[in-house]
């Protein structure tokens, strides 16, 4: 991967970070954002990670179907 196509994907990465609200929520604590993004891969490689995967997908899908709603 090219250098500036790895800059666009780790800004697009933060975005969905703040999109999710994880800034506010966590008070721009990093080792947490970091400890939940550990958790989230630890919980994906184990029995159960496609279940989770699938469940994860699917609410982030309805989410960015929510955000980009026109308010009515």
């Amino acid at each position: 991967m090219k250098r500036r196509e790895r800059t666009r994907q780790l800004i697009e990465l933060g975005g969905l970070i703040a999109k999710a609200g994880l800034i506010e929520l966590t008070d721009d604590d990093r080792a947490m954002i970091f400890g939940i993004l550990v958790d989230a891969a630890a919980t994906l490689r184990n029995a159960n990670g496609d279940a989770a995967a699938l469940l994860w997908r699917r609410r982030g899908r309805r989410a960015f179907a929510d955000h980009e709603a026109p308010d009515a």
